[in-house]
């Protein structure tokens, strides 16, 4: 088998339709997999945590807010679908050839790069924990984090084909470790209550702290509606495409936020990977939560490699898919092999969701509500893109303002991403009508 059949070559072009075969099915187990991490956790059980509310109200909420965010990020997968184009380059007729190279695609490869980062640290301290505890194992960090981070940049190279094989193998076995978790959790006492009494003695119905954390989860994932025609772009039909991708983004997520929620009912901690090994020493169930914490692990750092590469390639088109694919896994496993990048995680992503979330929001409103769901292929072509959309850059600018002038307490990147999606429409929609009364003059 030569190279160019092993790793995906498609960079900006579009993928012809004898290679679109991936059906809706396919995509359900992707974004499923792709859900259940360590990271997806925190914002249910923060919910129970911080927020005081009960395990039913966090899971309602947060599921209520993340499935508003997966209907547009799946909306988003149609350009991929229909047109088998990358995200990135499809952004090009959203804010313009020179705003999607130097501003969106330069953002998100910083955003995949940093998540890829803050995953493997993540991940790589998970299963230090769990191998010291289950098997008497003490790694060094590096030396456990290094071969992981070159895994995943590794597949992420050989690109969408690795994404579907790792996703069948990834999910079964974290929704195993779900149900081990689970039957953990319920085999143990907290201050004397088991684990359904502890739930039922959790927490309130709050309604406006059960908007606050809808709304945490909503600006959690509808970033990425701005990656999401990079795993469409090889859909068997748009409608596999969008269903598939809804549908399994809404399981995984379900499957998480009853995870985080439970744990910090019952456990009082966000991590059910840890908190329910505690409540074991057999090696098996450990390994087998092990085991999915590292599957967990891959599958979205793939995932972070895999579209950031694109974001890469947009920026410099003359790398190629793989050039460009290999760098960016090569900044991605010296990132890992440094800790330190945890300890301001908060405030990074919070600076780099004070640009992403206002991006996102442009994004959206062009595609639905400006162009209407449609490209012609007059926009389509890199000849004829405009250089900088000026009303997609002042209305992203006037929601940094807006993030950051609103008090955390009622969620700027939340009130960010509508106001700026309504000046855009509004902006537009005063130039058009402007055009029509030229035109009747």
């Amino acid at each position: 088998m030569g190279i160019r059949s092993r790793y995906e070559q498609l960079g900006l072009e579009a993928v012809p339709g004898h290679l679109k075969t991936t059906k809706a099915s396919d995509y359900i187990r992707i974004q499923a997999a792709v859900a259940v991490n360590a990271g997806n956790f925190l914002v249910p059980a923060l919910a129970v945590l911080e927020g005081g509310l009960s395990f039913y109200a966090a899971v309602l909420c947060t599921m209520a807010g993340a499935a508003f965010a997966f209907f547009f990020v799946s909306l988003l997968a149609l350009p991929g679908a229909k047109y088998g184009l990358p995200a990135q380059y499809v952004i090009r007729t959203m804010i313009g050839t020179k705003g999607s190279k130097y501003l969106a695609s330069p953002v998100r490869s910083i955003t995949s790069l940093y998540w890829f980062g803050v995953q493997t640290v993540g991940g790589t301290y998970i299963l230090k924990e769990l191998l010291e505890r289950g098997f008497g194992l003490e790694v060094p960090f590096v030396l456990l984090s290094l071969p992981l981070a070159l895994i995943m940049a590794y597949l992420a190279v050989v690109g969408f084909e690795a994404i579907k094989k790792v996703s069948r193998f990834a999910l079964p076995v974290m929704a195993a470790a779900a149900v081990i978790m689970l039957g953990l959790f319920f085999t143990g006492t907290y201050d004397g209550l088991s684990a359904s009494e502890a739930v039922a003695d959790s927490g309130n119905w709050s309604l406006p702290v059960m908007v606050l954390f809808a709304s945490l989860a909503f600006v959690q994932y509808v970033s990425g509606a701005g990656t999401s025609s990079d795993m469409a772009r090889y859909a068997k039909s748009s409608r596999q495409a969008v269903t598939g991708i809804y549908a399994g983004n809404v399981l995984g997520f379900f499957i998480t936020a009853v995870l985080g929620a439970f744990t910090a009912a019952v456990a009082g901690e966000w991590n059910p990977f840890v908190a329910s090994t505690r409540l074991t020493e057999s090696p098996l169930l450990i390994g087998a939560v092990a085991a999915a914490a590292f599957s967990s692990m891959i599958i979205i750092n793939l995932n972070n490699a895999y579209t950031g590469g694109f974001s890469l390639l947009n920026t410099f088109p003359a790398l190629g898919r793989i050039r460009s694919a290999v760098m960016f896994g090569a900044a991605g496993v010296v990132v890992s092999c440094f800790p330190v990048i945890v300890n301001d995680a908060d405030r990074f992503i919070s600076m780099l969701g004070t640009v992403v979330i206002p991006l996102t929001a442009v994004f959206i409103a062009d595609f639905l509500f400006v162009k209407r769901g449609r490209l012609t292929p007059e926009q389509l072509s890199d000849r004829v893109h405009t250089s900088f959309n000026r009303t997609g850059g002042w209305a992203a600018l006037s929601g940094v303002f807006v993030y950051l002038a609103v008090p955390d307490i009622f969620s700027p990147s939340f009130v960010s991403f509508f106001f700026t999606m309504a000046v855009y429409v509004i902006i537009n929609r005063m130039n058009t009508d402007r055009k029509k009364v030229k035109v009747c003059a």
